[in-house]
């Protein structure tokens, strides 16, 4: 990937041109990111560009074995990590324990090479492992600090990318914490996350923080068209209700069904709790808890919170900042006046601990009426 290919975040990507050519290379950084929101083809950008020795107008030049390989995501010098278990497409004598991400990189390379704007669920997807929670452990510790213990193949940069740093736990930050911190020459580390409140601080005080911004609708809309090949008119209503993710929009392209169904289940829930039909309430907590997989709950769950960040602009009159369906407008401006002022900001901060008992494994049975329960004394 070229700097070329990159919409959007002109600043981000012209400070990361800038350290290369300075030659001013931070040897850790962490990029975070709203997810789908485009750090990943940034950060392989900035990593072909460091190892690409024929620069074109300010470019990687796209044609020389680095890139090539880089563009297929085969740099021998270049090592992805990202969370992982066992699931649909492992073996079933391996160990949770004992999994790498060199177990999965073919599933990785694919997701990527097709869209590396993709969502954190798409990922444990595309490995097999959406009923179960992935996970950076002390193997993959193990395995970072044998690879980057050997020689370079090439005479650039090696490097380290790992994807998602916060479902990294305290063995294996304290393993790679030297090597951050103190790592071999022409050695880098690049941390993407969603979460950096969550990345350990141990890693996260050694890194230069960039923050990569959710994209303008005009830009979303080009990667669209440009790279997916969405027609213009489609393009533009994904855009629109988006909020600055290329991932989100493909979702909602891919997904319409469960864009409806998520809708529905949330105005279901919205009036049950202003009607005060308490029944009605728990009936929606169980077909929340219901859904098929952690990652699916989690991303209800994030459906809520937006929901609720809607009926809050509405409620302080900033209703053109929302961007929703057409169709749904009515059912926001008439819910918004039939809530307490303070609701939603007690809703999202409800929400924000449900999803972290989620990723503790807590029954869902007892999470989704815990939440329910709650919503209900306060709206």
């Amino acid at each position: 990937m070229r700097f070329a290919d990159i919409v959007g975040n002109e600043k981000a990507l012209q400070a990361l041109k800038g350290m290369a050519d300075s030659g001013r290379v931070a040897h850790a950084m962490l990029f975070y990111e709203n997810d789908g929101c485009g750090a990943l083809p940034l950060a392989l950008a900035y990593l072909q560009y460091l190892n690409c020795h024929h620069h074109v107008d300010g470019d990687s030049c796209g044609q020389c074995p680095s890139c090539r390989r880089m563009e297929k995501l085969i740099h021998p010098d270049v090592h992805f990590v990202f969370p992982v278990n066992t699931g649909s497409k492992s073996s079933a004598s391996e160990k949770a324990s004992s999994i790498t991400s060199e177990y999965y990189l073919k599933e990785w390379r694919e997701l990527v090479l097709a869209n590396p704007y993709f969502l954190e669920n798409d990922l444990m997807e595309a490995i097999g492992i959406e009923k179960k929670t992935g996970n950076i452990l002390m193997s993959e510790a193990k395995a970072i600090v044998a690879g980057m213990s050997l020689t370079a193949v090439g005479d650039g940069y090696k490097a380290v990318l790992m994807y998602l740093p916060e479902k990294m736990n305290v063995a294996a930050a304290n393993k790679l914490l030297k090597l951050v911190e103190e790592p071999p020459e022409r050695t880098i580390f690049i941390f993407i996350t969603h979460a950096p409140e969550k990345v350990l601080q141990t890693i996260f005080s050694r890194c230069q923080s960039l923050r990569v911004l959710p994209m303008e609708r005009s830009a979303v809309k080009a990667v669209l068209m440009d790279q997916f090949s969405v027609d213009e008119e489609e393009a533009g209503r994904l855009a629109q209700i988006s909020e600055g993710s290329v991932g989100v929009a493909l979702e909602m392209k891919n997904r319409n069904a469960d864009y409806t169904s998520d809708m529905d289940l949330f105005a279901e829930l919205m009036q049950a709790l202003v009607a005060r039909n308490l029944l009605g309430a728990l009936e929606c907590a169980e077909t929340m808890a219901s859904l098929p997989s952690r990652e699916k709950q989690k991303a209800f769950c994030m459906f809520m919170e937006d929901g609720f960040r809607n009926l809050f602009l509405y409620q302080q009159g900033m209703q053109t900042l929302v961007t929703v369906p057409e169709s749904e407008k009515e059912f926001y401006a008439g819910m918004a006046e039939r809530i307490r002022k303070n609701f939603c900001h007690k809703a999202i901060n409800n929400i924000d601990k449900t999803v972290e008992l989620i990723d503790r494994n807590v029954n869902a049975r007892i999470l989704f009426t815990d939440l329910v329960d709650r919503l209900f004394l306060t709206v």
